[in-house]
C-alpha cells in the first residue's frame, strides 16, 4: 500500500485513495440530479396543476427507483429518485399483489424484460448504474434483457440463431400470430434488416395479407402456453399456421420450431436469473418465477420448464406497474456521517426517517424503520417504509393457519408435522423446526409469516421469546447481554428484530449493545403496557 499525500481544494480536504471512490459516486449523482432539475421541476408543476383543474383532492405519489413511492413536493427536492422508477413499479406490484416471499419477477413488454429479485419479502436494491458508471443512489436492482413478447426470430443455415433485440413494434410490423387466417394464405418465409444497419436474418411471413413479424407470442401461442383470457392471447390454431413456414426451414415439426424460438429467446434470460440466483443465493426449491407485463406469458412459463422452477404469472399481469404505483409503500431513507455516533444521534436520524414518510402520508402506527451503524465509514442509515392509505386497505387475501404453516414449512423444507408456532402477534407468527447435525449442535432455523402469508424474515438458527411491551427493555437487555460476542473485530450484539403489532422492526443492523436496546426502548414507546412483543435473536458469529 503507498501512502498518498492529501490535496486541499477551496478548504476542502480530498485523499487519493478509499473515500475518493464515495466522493465521484456522490459527485456524479449530484451532478445528474442538477441535471434533469429543471425540467423535472416543470414536469411536477404541470402534473400538479392539471391535478388541480380536475378537482382531484386526493394526496399525488410518485414511484421512487428503490420500489416506495414519495409526494409531488419531496420529488421536487430530489427528482433523480425518479430516474429508473418505471421498472421498479412492477415489482413493487409483484410483491404486493403476488404476496412473494423468494424469487425472480420478470416484467415483459413486447421489446424487453426488466429481471428483479424478491429475498425474504423484500425487494433487492443496490446502488444505480447511470450512464455507465455507478452512483450513489439506491435503486431496484432491475436488469434488461433484449427479449420481449413482439421479439422476433432469426434464422440462418437452416436453424434459430437467435431471438431479438429487434421486435415487431420496432419493425413496424404486426404478430403474425394476430392475423386473420385469410391473411396468412400463401406464407412465405423470408428475412429482413428491421433497421437500416441491422443484420439480414429477421425471420418475417410474406404472406396475401401483407407482412408479418415470427415473434416469442406466436411461438407461446402454438405451444399453448398462453391461457384464455391473458392479453397475449391468440388462437392456437392461427399461431401454428404462423409457425408452419418456419418448421420447414427448419427441417422439422410446428411444435419444435416454436420451442426452438422460445429456447432461444428466454435462454437469454435463463443467464440473468442464473446470475441473480447465485449472487443472491435463492433457493431454487423455493423461489418462485413471476411473469408480469403484457407479454408475460412469451417468456415465464416456458422458462419455468427449462429451469424446473415453480412459476406463475401475476394476476393483471398486463397492468402490475400501475398496480405497483397505488400499492407501494411511502419510503424514506436518511444518512448522516456521526464519528462515533452515540445513542441520542442515532435516535435523532431514526425519528428523521419516521418524520419525513409520516409527513408524505404513511400512517404513523405502521412505519418500520431499519436502522444501520456503519463503524468502518461512521455512516448511520435510516430507512423509513410505511403504508398509505390505498395499501392498508388492500386486504383481498389473509392466509389461514394452515396455509401459514404450509409455506413455512416449505420455506424450511420440511414436512409440516415438524414445524412448531413459536410465538406469534396478530399480525405475524413465528414458526420453528430442529435441524440435528452428526457431531455439530442443533440449529434452530425459524421463519416469520406475515397475515398476508409472506415470509418476512428468515432465520437459519435463532432465539425466539415472547413477551409484553412493559417486560419487554429487561427482557431485551439480558438477552442481548447473554448473547453478545466480543473479540478482536470489536463488540457484536446479537441480531434483533421484533414483532411488535403490524411491523418487524429490523434492529440488526447496531452491533453496539447499548444503542440497539436504546432503539428497541423508542420501538415500545408508545405501546400498550400488556401488548404482545416477539424478540427473533440471531447470534452473531
Amino acid at each position: 500500500v503507498k501512502k498518498v499525500e492529501p490535496t486541499r481544494y477551496d478548504g476542502w480536504m480530498v485523499e487519493a485513495s478509499g473515500v475518493s471512490s464515495l466522493v465521484r459516486k456522490r459527485t456524479r449523482t449530484a451532478v445528474v440530479n442538477a441535471a434533469i432539475l429543471p425540467r423535472m421541476l416543470a414536469t411536477a408543476d404541470l402534473v400538479d396543476a392539471s391535478i388541480t383543474k380536475a378537482g382531484v383532492t386526493a394526496p399525488l405519489m410518485v414511484m421512487r427507483c428503490d420500489g416506495g413511492v414519495m409526494s409531488l413536493d419531496e420529488m421536487r427536492r430530489r427528482p433523480l429518485l425518479t430516474v429508473l422508477s418505471g421498472p421498479a413499479a412492477g415489482v413493487a406490484g409483484a410483491l404486493m399483489q403476488e404476496r412473494v416471499s423468494e424469487g425472480v419477477f420478470l416484467e415483459t413488454g413486447g421489446t424487453s424484460t426488466d429481471i428483479s429479485v424478491v429475498r425474504r419479502g423484500k425487494v433487492a436494491v443496490r446502488h444505480a448504474v447511470l450512464l455507465g458508471r455507478t452512483s450513489y443512489l439506491n435503486a431496484l436492482d432491475v436488469r434488461t434483457v433484449g427479449v420481449g413478447g413482439g421479439s422476433m426470430v432469426r434464422v440462418s443455415g437452416g436453424r434459430v440463431t437467435g431471438t431479438g433485440p429487434r421486435s415487431a413494434h420496432i419493425a413496424g410490423l404486426p404478430y403474425a400470430c394476430y392475423a386473420d387466417p385469410a391473411d396468412l394464405r400463401d406464407a412465405k418465409l423470408s428475412t429482413i434488416s428491421p433497421l437500416p444497419g441491422d443484420a439480414a436474418d429477421y425471420a418475417v411471413l410474406d404472406a396475401a395479407g401483407g407482412r408479418f413479424a415470427l415473434t416469442m407470442t406466436c411461438a407461446a401461442n402454438a405451444l399453448g402456453r398462453v391461457p384464455e383470457g391473458d392479453f397475449a392471447h391468440a388462437d392456437p390454431e392461427t399461431a401454428r399456421a404462423a409457425l408452419a413456414p418456419l418448421a420447414a426451414a427448419l427441417g422439422t415439426d410446428v411444435p419444435t420450431a416454436a420451442a426452438r424460438l422460445l429456447d432461444a429467446g428466454t435462454g437469454q434470460v435463463k443467464s440473468v436469473v442464473d446470475d441473480l440466483v447465485r449472487e443472491y443465493r435463492l433457493d431454487t426449491d423455493t423461489a418462485v418465477l413471476i411473469g408480469g407485463g403484457g407479454g408475460a406469458a412469451s417468456v415465464t412459463p416456458h422458462l419455468a420448464a427449462r429451469t424446473g422452477m415453480t412459476g406463475r404469472i401475476a394476476r393483471h399481469s398486463e397492468v402490475i406497474s400501475p398496480i405497483g404505483v397505488a400499492l407501494a409503500l411511502v419510503r424514506e431513507q436518511v444518512e448522516r456521517i456521526v464519528p462515533g455516533a452515540t445513542q441520542e444521534q442515532i435516535l435523532a436520524v431514526r425519528a428523521e426517517a419516521e418524520r419525513a414518510v409520516v409527513e408524505q402520508g404513511a400512517a404513523a402506527d405502521g412505519v418500520e424503520v431499519e436502522v444501520t451503524v456503519d463503524p468502518q465509514t461512521n455512516v448511520v442509515r435510516a430507512i423509513a417504509t410505511g403504508a398509505t392509505e390505498l395499501r392498508t386497505q388492500d386486504r383481498a387475501h389473509r392466509a389461514d393457519d394452515a396455509e401459514r404453516l404450509r409455506l413455512a414449512a416449505a420455506s424450511l423444507k420440511t414436512d409440516p408435522s415438524k414445524v412448531h408456532v413459536l410465538a406469534g402477534t396478530p399480525a405475524h407468527t413465528v414458526y420453528g423446526t430442529e435441524v440435528h447435525r452428526r457431531f455439530r449442535p442443533v440449529r434452530h432455523p425459524v421463519r416469520v409469516v406475515d397475515a398476508d402469508g409472506v415470509v418476512r424474515h428468515h432465520a437459519p438458527d435463532a432465539r425466539v421469546e415472547a413477551t409484553t411491551v412493559a417486560a419487554a427493555p429487561e427482557v431485551l437487555a439480558k438477552l442481548v447481554t447473554e448473547h453478545t460476542s466480543y473479540g478482536d473485530g470489536g463488540v457484536r450484539a446479537p441480531a434483533v428484530r421484533l414483532l411488535l403489532g403490524s411491523r418487524v422492526a429490523d434492529l440488526s443492523g447496531v452491533l453496539d449493545p447499548e444503542p440497539l436496546l436504546a432503539l428497541a426502548r423508542s420501538e415500545l414507546r408508545s405501546r400498550a403496557a400488556d401488548e404482545p412483543v416477539v424478540a427473533v435473536l440471531e447470534v452473531r458469529e
